[in-house]
């Protein structure tokens, strides 16, 4: 029988919970994750994208924890470039076609191992990422195969709050959720 934990989003086993407990890093694609995966163009041309402040809240909260926070996304924007700047990000990867090389040079230079970075992404070119780190997470409207390879399906949708759900099982899997209000 496993023992399981009662979170936000509803039960989570303990070997789950313990798992996310050890995360040092968390990782995480834009277009469809971060966002909702629309991309908005102006008639000059000028590209928009929308970001959720409950992803931003959780971010900043599990950063005040030490949890290092950071993108690695294919496309390039100077939008992203703002919202990282804004959250703080310590790793900002743009325009990346090896999303595992990025992967690799993180870890190199953070010193954390692999095991101790998750990773959320929600389409096909995130799967070689999840190969490659301790934890996986996708939202819920990602593509049918990654949801079939993720560690965590989340019950929220990319650019609506998925991104706080994962930050909020880290804060729940370190105790500090009922106190996050508090630290930031």
């Amino acid at each position: 029988m496993s023992l399981t934990s009662l979170t936000p989003y509803g039960t989570v086993s303990e070997s789950l919970l313990e798992r996310i407990r050890n995360i040092k890093i968390l990782l995480s694609d834009v277009d469809g994750v971060l966002s909702d995966g629309k991309i908005y163009i102006s008639n000059s041309g000028e590209e928009m994208k929308n970001f959720n402040t409950k992803d931003g809240f959780g971010i900043v909260a599990i950063q005040k924890l030490g949890v290092g926070f950071g993108v690695i996304t294919g496309r390039e924007s100077e939008i992203v470039n703002i919202r990282m700047k804004s959250l703080k990000a310590r790793y900002v990867y743009q325009g990346i076609t090896d999303k595992v090389a990025a992967l690799m040079q993180i870890i190199n230079e953070s010193g954390v191992s692999a095991d101790e970075i998750a990773y959320i992404g929600d389409d096909v070119i995130d799967i070689t990422v999840f190969n490659h780190c301790g934890m996986s997470f996708c939202p819920r409207d990602a593509h049918p195969i990654v949801k079939s390879v993720s560690d965590y399906v989340c019950h929220l949708d990319g650019g609506n709050g998925a991104v706080r759900e994962v930050c909020d099982l880290i804060l729940t899997a370190r105790g500090r959720l009922d106190s996050v209000g508090a630290s930031i």
